[in-house]
């Protein structure tokens, strides 16, 4: 049996509530910046929550054609142009690689919302003639890597992952083992969303699941942080190109990091809420590390999944603590970019591997904003407010979701 392929990231591209690339992205959480403000959608006072991390200045011409848009929704329209970053980012636009080597697996956990909601309100409006014919192909999760396949002349495996927030890091995963075990030699994965629309917001406020922070917007997502009151809801698109290490040397590519390892298992305890003793976030952990073929003690540095939530924050902080033990868990490095971002749902776990894979190759870690005093039972190292500088050669990203759904990729330093 031949040896596992080792995998590579050799692009990246992001549209996010911080930046409109991947680079932009990338700085501002190291510097701190805060993604979240008041929703310009739609009218929000109707509704207990009148805050999210919107994307800000998005404009896919260029890109997209404008007779295309009108077909497309949003989270289609976030996955393109970062995919169309990631691809050039890697120099694929002129590498010539075979179509039907290069692939697509891509996270979106919620899909077109926006068009549900768009149609729902024609259709009571106006009747069903009013339904575009381009209704369902925009609004199924399949057209996000659907679309990157058709703009990108991709003919290898093409599908989404739906896994409520673990979306893109199952994505990212199952992308790994296409390459490890050569059934394709490059990879575009990641995720996109876009679900800050009045039935997103209203859905979320229902399960009392959202900051209500609504006067101090910039402040209001605050992992593990005592005073923490729900997530604040993102949207946006990050993807990662991985690659056959030796066909990316080949080709003169430079890796950005290597992808080692992924993990993945499910709570099978509650719908919403994550098992308290975070039996399944220690399990998908472990299988990370074991997958990589790493002792626990070599991972530096954790980017949490860290929601901003009672659940999530101190559930995830006991299983990195049962994982890594009294003793190394209180020399990790861990963060929440959360906190700048907001909580991109299906995308959430792609702009984090991003931005882990940018911590492993500037050696330097993002911090968690906002967190002014851990809660009870948060006692490990945050990062808080200002990015730490840092010898990082392993990491982990975390992604857990809905009906304990869990998933774990591990990174290293190339």
């Amino acid at each position: 049996m031949n040896d596992p392929r080792r995998v590579v990231i050799t692009g990246l591209g992001a549209v996010s509530p911080v930046g409109l690339s991947a680079e932009e992205s990338w700085q501002a959480v190291l510097a701190g910046t805060s993604g979240v403000g008041p929703i310009t959608r739609f009218d929000s006072e109707p509704f207990a929550c009148h805050i999210a991390a919107e994307v800000k200045g998005f404009d896919p011409e260029g890109i997209i054609e404008r007779k295309e848009l009108k077909k497309l929704d949003l989270f289609s329209q976030y996955a393109i142009v970062a995919s169309d970053e990631a691809w050039k980012h890697a120099s694929l636009d002129s590498a010539g690689v075979p179509a039907e080597r290069t692939g697509c697996i891509f996270g979106v956990g919620i899909g077109g919302l926006y068009q549900i909601e768009k149609y729902h309100e024609l259709l009571l409006k106006s009747g069903p003639r009013k339904i575009s014919p381009f209704f369902i192909p925009g609004m199924i999760t399949n057209l996000g890597p659907g679309n990157i396949g058709i703009h990108l002349g991709l003919k290898g495996v093409n599908y989404t992952v739906t896994s409520a927030c673990t979306s893109a890091t199952h994505a990212i995963g199952e992308s790994f083992r296409m390459i490890r075990d050569g059934l394709q030699d490059v990879m575009v994965t990641g995720g996109s969303e876009a679900a800050v629309v009045k039935l997103g917001i209203g859905g979320f406020c229902s399960l009392k699941a959202l900051s209500l922070r609504n006067d101090d917007p910039e402040r209001a997502s605050r992992p593990f942080d005592k005073d923490r009151d729900g997530f604040v809801l993102g949207e946006g698109s990050a993807v990662l190109i991985l690659e056959e290490l030796e066909h990316a040397l080949k080709r003169g590519a430079t890796p950005i990091a290597e992808v080692i390892g992924y993990g993945f298992s499910c709570d099978a305890y509650h719908i919403t809420a994550p098992s308290p003793d975070g039996e399944g976030a220690v399990s998908c952990m472990k299988m990370a590390i074991e997958s990589a073929g790493i002792a626990r003690e070599e991972v530096q540095y954790v980017n949490a999944h860290g929601t901003s939530t009672e659940a999530n924050d101190i559930t995830e902080t006991r299983a990195i603590q049962q994982v890594f033990g009294d003793e190394h868990s209180s020399k990790l490095l861990v963060s929440s970019t959360k906190s700048m971002t907001g909580h991109l749902l299906g995308a959430a776990g792609g702009i984090e591997a991003l931005f882990t894979a940018r911590a492993l190759q500037d050696q330097v870690v993002p911090p968690t904003i906002n967190l002014d005093e851990p809660g009870e039972g948060c006692t490990l190292d945050y990062v808080p407010h200002t990015k730490r500088e840092a010898s990082v050669d392993i990491a982990l990203s975390n992604s857990f979701g809905f009906g304990g759904t869990n998933a774990t990729v591990a990174l290293r330093r190339y």
